[in-house]
This record gives C-alpha cells, structure tokens and sequence, in this order.
C-alpha cells in the first residue's frame, strides 16, 4: 500500500469538499468589454521592473474552465509530461496530439485604464498578436521605455467584433500615442499603482489543480465514454447502503482505463481507445492497467 498516495488522495478530497471563497476577477482584470476606444497605460510591474509582461501557460478544452498549467508554479503537470511523451514516439498523430493538449501561452501586463484610474492597477490579458506588437514597440528606438512613469506613452486599445478561431467576439488592436506623458502628476498615486498590483498566479492559486486532479482530468479526455461509465457507476454506489471499511477515500488505480490485454500470450499487444476517444497509442511492454498509464509520467532514469 502506497501510504503517501493516499494520503495525498484523502487530502485532495478533504480539501476540495471546502467551500472556496469565490474571487472577483473584475476587479483585478481588465479587457474591452464593448466595441470602442480605450486608453491605458502599462505600469513597470512589482514582480519584474525590467519586464512589464508575465507569459502564463493555460490548458484550454479539457473542461469548462481553462486550467491553468502547474508548470507556472514550478511544478509537474501531467499534461505536459503527457504531450513531451506523444513527442517522443516520432509519430506523426501523436505530434499532432501532443501540439493540440501542449498549454497556450497567455500574457498578462499590469495596466492603468485612463478615466478608470480610482479602481488601480489592473492586469491586462491578450495573446501572442498584440504581445509581438508590444515587443515590436518596446524594441523601436522612436519610442523608448513606454512604461517610464515620467515620459513614457500611453496605448489607445481598439476592440472590433470578428472572428476569432471561427467563433464572433472582441478583436483588438493597439496603436503607441505618439507623444509621451507622466503616468500621473500625483506621487503618492504613484506609488500606490507601483506597489499594490495583483498577481494573477495568486489568483489563480485558489482554483489550482492538484497533479492528481489533473491526470485524472487528462484521462477523462481522453476516455470520455469510460469517464461517464465510472460516473454511472459512482451514482448506483451511493444509492446502495454503504458497510464498514466501505467508503475509503479512494478507488482502485486504473480501473476505468481502457487497455485491451492480450492474456492468450507474451508477444507485443495493441492497445486503443474506442473510436470516439481522443487518443490511441501503440504499447510493446505488457503491464498492469494502472501501470500503463501511469508509465506515461514517469521520469527517466
């Protein structure tokens, strides 16, 4: 018996039975949230007075909520473990597998939103388009340090209704102002915006995801049709009378993966995924159903 896996296993189902305080991210993020005009002004960042922009990595499509990839914390995730995997087998679905689960990088700036500057220092959200313009920007010698608090600039953003990845919503775009100005005239306001920023890793910290949580999230993805047999199966259980030594905090590893055995002989089996799961992969090695999954994340020696 692994005494630390359950240990962590009872942890995590004791932990996530807590009600969470909820945060309200309108108050700490800011993003267009009509077609118009918007001025801001990007401020030089506690975390990085060199770097403004913080590059965060979310998993996007495995549930109805992006995950915030653990890999910002400096942890293991397992769907990056999972995809450097998919890479390793010089097949051609299981690259394009890999790139499809590998987390989407998203970047994040501390702003002040001009006629808005009572409510602080917010964080900006936008994806690589407007960060590769900003990096443009930032590199152009005309320009200078836009984020200097005497004579920096500020941005005009412009929000538009098109497509984005074939759905209608918000598109925007930046342009530099061409002449430069104070980020403010008060200096105790100024200070204020250059100390109390929000972090958006501690913001997020709240909804992480355990690694545990997010391999068994991973797996569910890749099985959906054993993912809603097991929660069939959860739902008759509960209805049944429970006995004593009954209702441990855990279940049998594996016992939802979809591994075909070959128990008639030794050679080299197949295994795969019925035809409506994400995933199939060929396995030359003969192990148990927990083992062949869990082999995925397992570090080499």
């Amino acid at each position: 018996m692994d005494l630390k896996s359950i240990k962590n296993k009872l942890n995590a189902l004791q932990s996530s039975g807590q009600k969470k305080e909820k945060v309200d991210f309108s108050k700490y993020l800011w993003k267009p949230k009509q077609e118009g005009k918007y001025q801001i002004r990007i401020v030089p960042s506690k975390l990085d007075k060199n770097n403004p922009f913080q590059e965060i990595l979310v998993h996007y499509g495995f549930s109805k909520f992006p995950l915030y990839a653990l890999t910002n914390w400096d942890e293991k995730d397992p769907i990056v473990e999972f995809a450097a995997q998919l890479r390793k087998t010089n097949d051609k679905e299981n690259w394009k597998l890999a790139k499809k689960i590998e987390p989407k990088m998203r970047v994040f700036a501390p702003v002040i939103v001009r006629g808005e500057e009572d409510k602080g220092v917010r964080l900006w959200e936008f994806g690589k388009e407007i960060y590769m313009d900003l990096l443009g920007i930032a590199d152009d010698e005309d320009y200078g340090d836009f984020t200097d608090i005497v004579e920096g600039r500020d941005f005009t953003v412009e929000a538009v209704i098109g497509d984005i990845g074939g759905r209608q919503g918000l598109k925007s775009s930046i342009r530099v102002k061409p002449k430069t100005s104070p980020l403010s005239t008060d200096k105790e306001e100024i200070k204020l915006w250059l100390s109390e920023q929000p972090s958006i890793l501690e913001l997020q910290s709240k909804y992480k995801m355990s690694f545990d949580k997010m391999k068994e999230t991973l797996q569910n993805w890749l099985n959906p049709e054993a993912a809603e047999e097991t929660s069939v199966v959860e739902e008759e259980e509960e209805e049944e009378t429970s006995t004593p030594g009954n209702d441990l905090p855990w279940s049998t590893p594996g016992n939802n993966l979809p591994w075909k055995d070959d128990e008639e002989t030794s050679k080299p089996y197949f295994f795969t995924f019925p035809a409506k799961n994400n995933y199939e992969l060929k396995a030359p090695v003969k192990k148990s159903k927990a083992d062949k999954f869990d082999a995925l994340f397992e570090d080499e020696n």
